[in-house]
């Protein structure tokens, strides 16, 4: 329950993001489609970022450390794009616009899933 719960986070903050922010796109055919979109881009996303995030700091800590944290802006939105470049090759109607859409897209997704965590209680804080 707890994978679905995220998933829909991770799908409602990508949804915000594409009002938001200019040059994030879903040209789904209705609205059906643009939400099977959504979830798909979503869990695309969540793979991405939990498959490679913990990779890249490990290897990028001394980025990290010389830009005092900085660096992971530029290291989510290059997954932003990662995850652009995959829902295109799976034929979705998803787009990123390039580096600068992606580095505020990444930003946006990153404060609407932690405004939507802070609302939705976790379960397992609950025990």
């Amino acid at each position: 329950m707890g994978f679905l719960i995220r998933l829909a986070i991770t799908a409602i903050a990508l949804w915000v993001t594409t009002l938001i922010v200019p040059g994030v796109e879903v040209t789904g055919r209705n609205g059906a489609n643009t939400a099977l979109t959504l979830i798909v881009v979503a869990l695309i996303f969540g793979v991405v970022n939990a498959v490679l995030k913990p990779v890249i700091k490990v290897f990028g800590c001394v980025f990290y450390l010389l830009t005092l944290g900085l660096f992971a802006l530029v290291v989510n939105a290059l997954l932003f794009l990662l995850t652009d470049w995959i829902a295109r090759g799976l034929q979705l109607p998803f787009h990123v616009d390039g580096f600068w859409a992606a580095f505020w897209g990444a930003i946006v997704m990153a404060v609407v899933s932690w405004l939507i965590s802070v609302v939705v209680p976790d379960r397992r804080e609950n025990r």
